[in-house]
């Protein structure tokens, strides 16, 4: 009697100790779907906490939890079990005991929370740097990563928000910020320049710059238009040059008319107007 049970103890122990063995953790999200990696079954049960839930007997499934009835499936073809619809009190261990092939296959499965999707907004702007915070509604384990390029830059653990701050010498680089659980992960990706208002800085250097060129416009006018324009005018107003001597004479010829109409036609030097 006492071999007996020693060789039953010693058969529960391995059929335990075989599914220790091969015991995998699974992760999962609420509303999500996730298969049992196997091996097939063709002909055996699904456990869950120890309890059987469903069977397969002669290629058909038989789901003996009600509460399962719409949440497990058995693919004929691959025979492999999935769960869907999962709900966070479905976490637990599954095993699998495949009578055709004398072996157990045990999982434990953790439900979490879907990711919820970051969002970022500015928090400071200054003339060399912005900072940015990035945040989750119902973070319940979820991480937070701020990633330049393809390197974390920050990290935290279990936060519902966390804060970078970016120099301007970094805005054209690439960041995201990354939130995680063990089961999902959601990435929002930053432009930098549109979140901290760089095309507005922009704006506003290229209004200053504006403003610093009219008065060098108006300085150039002035000094080489106006200027050229005042000196002409001077010019006009100034005595003409005294004509050369050369130029001082100039041949006319005056006709006298006397009373017994004789002519008498002279050249006479005469200074010109």
């Amino acid at each position: 009697m006492e071999s007996r049970l020693s060789f039953i103890f010693l058969f529960i122990v391995m059929r335990i100790s075989a599914a220790e063995v091969v015991k995998k953790n699974l992760t999962g999200t609420v509303g999500g779907t996730i298969t049992l990696p196997g091996p097939p079954l063709e002909k055996g049960y699904m456990l869950f906490g120890g309890q059987i839930i469903a069977r397969i007997n002669i290629g058909e499934i038989e789901i003996e939890e009600e509460n399962y009835k719409h949440k497990v499936h058995w693919n004929k073809n691959s025979g492999l079990f999935s769960l869907t619809n999962l709900q966070r009190n479905d976490s637990g261990i599954y095993t699998l005991d495949n009578k055709g092939q004398k072996m157990m296959s045990s999982y434990k499965l953790t439900v979490y929370d879907a990711v919820p999707t970051p969002s970022v907004i500015k928090s400071n702007v200054s003339s060399n740097s912005c900072s940015l915070m990035c945040s989750v509604d119902g973070a319940e384990e979820t991480t937070l990563s701020w990633y330049r390029d393809e390197k974390i830059v920050i990290q935290n653990n279990s936060a519902v928000s966390l804060s970078l701050t970016v120099l301007r010498q970094d805005y054209n680089s690439s960041h995201r910020c990354v939130a995680t659980n063990p089961a999902q992960e959601k990435t929002l990706e930053v432009d930098v320049k549109t979140s901290c208002g760089h095309k507005d800085t922009e704006s506003r250097d290229g209004k200053d710059q504006r403003h610093l060129l009219i008065p060098a416009v108006l300085i150039f006018k002035w000094k080489y238009i106006d200027q050229k324009k005042v000196t002409k005018e001077t010019k006009a107003r100034l005595p003409e040059t005294q004509p050369s001597s050369s130029s001082r004479f100039t041949s006319s010829v005056r006709y006298t008319q006397t009373r017994n109409r004789s002519f008498h036609g002279s050249f006479q030097p005469v200074e010109a107007d």
